[in-house]
């Protein structure tokens, strides 16, 4: 076996107490002989800071190789950073950040996370037009993802009007402006109709933002819906969507891609996705009441 190295990573986020992501990086680092340690930040706690760049100087003092960022904070982290990745500069949000030498450095794993969830999920959905609730740090990733795999036109719906107007304009400039558009709530009755599939990109369905993010009585049959939502891992508007006849992904594959993906930018090493996919059926064997 070769050396053991100690590799300190984490999370933060908010509302995050139960995120897979410990066991999942921990077991597979454990494959790599790594003594890898996985800390979750979680800001929704009282007694932790909320102040993100002194959360990165704390991280970064105590050895930490490196971070993942999750809600709410994909785009509120990138004025602490030093430079971006190509892709992570495109999409304007950033879930991955390492420490090298003095320097802090953005990456997206979200766009790859979504892409192989989709293609493992979903194989051969048609894709013409695709509705999208969403428009922060995690929407811009999933709508450039599907953007640059061959959804025909996205419609991006957000009850945010700068922040749904930001990206569309964005992704138009990028991608062309024939190919999206943005609806607000009182549109996605008419988005829905023409749709093949929905896609939320929105924190709502997670513990703290309860709730659907659409009226359900919108779905029906032929439709496909993915909710990258993964606390819980199923949420009401999957239940809603499968009780419609509806083809449905949830959010625990792209969470381990987009987790596989930045244990490769952190520790160096690539890791073996069906393992840590095999992982995470076990833990959810082990601990069904993480699944609802």
């Amino acid at each position: 076996m070769s050396h053991i190295t100690t590799v300190r990573c984490g999370l933060i986020g908010s509302g995050i107490g139960t995120s897979l992501s410990p066991p999942l990086h921990e077991a597979e680092g454990a494959h790599h002989g790594l003594d890898l340690t996985y800390d979750l930040i979680d800001v929704g706690r009282r007694d932790a800071p909320a102040d993100l760049g002194r959360l990165l100087r704390d991280a970064e003092a105590a050895g930490f190789a490196g971070l993942n960022i999750t809600h709410p904070f994909k785009r509120e982290v990138i004025p602490h950073l030093d430079r971006l990745s190509p892709q992570a500069a495109a999409i304007g949000a950033v879930n991955t950040v390492v420490f090298d030498g003095g320097s802090r450095i953005g990456h997206n794993t979200d766009a790859v996370g979504f892409t192989e969830a989709f293609r493992v999920g979903l194989p051969g959905a048609p894709t013409r037009h695709v509705l999208q609730l969403g428009a922060g740090g995690a929407g811009a990733a999933c709508a450039h993802a599907q953007l640059s795999h061959g959804t025909g036109r996205l419609t991006v719906a957000d009850p945010d009007a700068r922040r749904r107007a930001e990206l569309v304009a964005a992704l138009a400039a990028r991608f062309g402006p024939g190919r999206v558009t943005g609806a607000s709530p009182d549109g996605l009755g008419e988005a829905v109709a023409s749709a093949d599939g929905v896609v939320n990109a929105s924190p709502v369905g997670m513990r703290a933002h309860p709730g659907t993010p659409m009226p359900v009585d919108l779905l029906r049959p032929g439709l496909w819906l993915v909710d990258i939502v993964y606390m819980p891992l199923d949420t009401p508007l999957l239940r809603a969507a499968r009780s419609r006849g509806v083809r449905t992904v949830g959010g625990a594959a792209m969470c381990v891609f987009q987790a596989a993906a930045a244990f490769e930018l952190i520790t160096g090493r690539t890791p073996d996705t069906d393992r840590m996919l095999g992982h995470l059926r076990n833990l959810l064997a082990a601990t069904p009441r993480r699944a609802t």
